[in-house]
């Protein structure tokens, strides 16, 4: 079993990205596809996860320093992936000299971020009908 966190490139890797997104998000939580896909794809700096060669989680960074699209298949949550990926795009974030990052967390994975030191700020609040709330991972 072969491991590999890489950066993407939204347009070579496009299909690759929209594969894992529509899985999670589209299909199994039901993100309206018009939400899901935005106008900051291609300055995003994208991350695959490939397990065999086969991609099975991805998300990105946008130039603001805020991580989103975090999502790892079904078959893949629970064995550590997701936060391998967290730490990647964190580990990217901190080389390029950002002091923060922050995303916006769906509240039911509030553990799992608060886990790789993310701190909650403010209120919930519903984003593409889910409820979510802005964490934020300050870099020393």
């Amino acid at each position: 079993m072969s491991i590999e966190i890489r950066t993407a490139d939204w347009n070579r890797d496009r299909e690759l990205i929209r594969g894992v997104r529509d899985a999670v998000f589209v299909r199994e939580q039901n993100v309206d596809p018009a939400l899901e896909w935005d106008d900051q794809e291609s300055s995003a700096q994208h991350f695959l996860v490939l397990r065999d060669g086969n991609t099975v989680g991805t998300g990105r960074l946008l130039p603001t320093g805020k991580i989103g699209r975090m999502a790892v298949l079904k078959s893949e949550r629970g064995s550590g992936l997701g936060f391998r990926l967290l730490e990647t795009i964190c580990d990217f974030a901190r080389e390029r000299q950002f002091t923060q990052v922050y995303l916006h967390a769906q509240c039911h994975a509030e553990g799992f971020y608060r886990k790789a030191g993310f701190v909650a700020e403010g209120v919930p609040f519903t984003e593409a009908d889910i409820l979510h709330i802005k964490m934020v991972r300050r870099f020393d």
